[in-house]
């Protein structure tokens, strides 16, 4: 895994493109990530980046989160995440500030995030059944149907797509492309949408499906 950034969701909007293209995006928030620790091979096993975000009030994290923050002299934060390196050599030192150039412009990115709680939901939204017949006398329209058999085994089985609690899921969408850097605002414009709410938390990392875009002029190896 590459170095990423922790985020929160601004909302969406669009851009325009010369040619008068509209371009929906979603705008993230990335400015204040900060590295709280640094994790090697020979100390911890694997190199590893832990990272960040969002300032929070010493007296509302636990002790051992607090002892955490105070071993290494960081201010606390809301939210930690760990990012996994290949090459150890690559390590940053800790205490650096990561922002929004840490990304570029037409770079295929992967957003983490937890998706609307809907609350509680019957099988048509929560699993996409098409329902029992609508007319002819039926007082059955949304419910599920059969659920078991009254012999043997004689009882539901287990997994049984049931109503229950919806959304609240920790979902992924990938090879999303960055199409604006705005590092004065320290803001992503990514193309398309992503999971959550306006104010949600979301980690940006590169995306493992697509490569970085090619250098151009003299930064080409």
């Amino acid at each position: 895994m590459s170095l990423g950034l922790l985020g929160k969701k601004v909302g969406m909007t669009r851009v325009f493109t010369e040619n008068g293209a509209s371009i929906p995006v979603t705008v993230i928030h990335v400015g204040g990530n900060e590295i709280v620790q640094c994790k090697t091979s020979a100390g911890d096993g694997y190199a590893a980046v832990q990272v960040g975000y969002d300032d929070q009030k010493a007296g509302r994290l636990n002790k051992p989160l607090q002892g955490h923050f105070r071993k290494g002299g960081k201010p606390t934060k809301k939210r930690l995440r760990e990012f996994r390196l290949a090459d150890e050599s690559a390590l940053p030192d800790a205490g650096a500030t990561l922002d929004a150039s840490l990304f570029s412009e037409g770079q295929h990115v992967d957003v983490i995030g937890v998706t609307k709680g809907k609350g509680f939901q019957g099988v048509v939204k929560r699993y996409k059944f098409g329902g029992l017949p609508a007319t002819h006398g039926s007082m059955m329209h949304r419910r599920p149907g059969g659920i078991g058999c009254g012999t043997d085994p004689g009882r539901v089985w287990k997994n049984k797509e049931m109503p229950g609690r919806h959304g609240g899921y920790r979902r992924t969408v990938q090879n999303l492309r960055i199409v604006q850097v705005r590092e004065d605002d320290q803001v992503l414009l990514v193309s398309g949408a992503i999971p959550g709410c306006n104010g949600g938390y979301v980690v940006v990392r590169p995306a493992k499906k697509k490569p970085l875009p090619a250098k151009t002029g003299g930064d080409q190896g």
